[in-house]
């Protein structure tokens, strides 16, 4: 399989470190309860990965005017649909089927804060991007750092690497697309709130 930029050899580029998007870290109690129901992380994976995919497309419905973005993300979308088929593939040699996705409180709870209209709309779906990619980044390396299983050390490091690079984008194209300064300006105000939202929701075997 072809690797993107955004998706190195985790031979040469380990997980890496907090996102300074993030205003706070993961409770590290997390790690236990993922560890405990690994299959249901793979299973809720499977979704993000799936979800991620998606959502880049309907960016790319809603924006078809906006030339880089149309560039990116579809590029983006295909590489999301190769992690979802990656994890897919994992969980199905487990023994386990995906069943329905019953949502994403986590998701849920950052669109609530979207701007109604453009042009701060689609700066807000672009930052809530980056901030969930930056999430699963952090959790996905700490899955990298306390798995037992080589092979899934190995593959969470590599994704993590991977929400990296996606974090970036989106970022890069917030700032394309809005004054660099309201960017900033409301980056600081969602991740807040995002850091906030977290704090509220229970500690479940969840990418998010």
């Amino acid at each position: 399989m072809d690797r993107s930029p955004s998706d190195p050899d985790p031979s040469v580029a380990p997980p890496p470190g907090p996102s300074p998007t993030l205003r706070a870290p993961t409770d590290p109690r997390w790690v236990e309860v993922a560890r405990a129901d690994l299959d249901r992380v793979l299973c809720d994976h499977a979704h993000c990965e799936k979800k991620a995919a998606a959502q880049a497309m309907s960016l790319v419905a809603t924006y078809p005017d906006r030339v880089e973005l149309v560039r990116r993300l579809t590029r983006l979308a295909r590489e999301e649909l190769s992690h979802f088929r990656e994890v897919y593939d994992r969980l199905v040699a487990r023994g386990l089927t995906l069943g329905r996705d019953a949502g994403d409180p986590y998701a849920q709870g950052l669109r609530r804060l979207l701007a109604r209209s453009d042009p701060a709309r689609l700066t807000d779906l672009l930052l809530c991007s980056a901030l969930i990619e930056a999430r699963s980044c952090e959790r996905l390396a700490l899955l990298a750092g306390a798995l037992d299983d080589p092979d899934l050390r190995a593959f969470y490091a590599r994704l993590a690497q991977a929400e990296a690079g996606h974090e970036r984008l989106f970022l890069d194209l917030a700032r394309r697309y809005d004054d660099p300064a309201r960017v900033e300006a409301r980056l600081e105000e969602l991740a807040t709130a995002e850091a906030a939202l977290v704090a509220s929701l229970p500690l479940e075997p969840r990418i998010h």
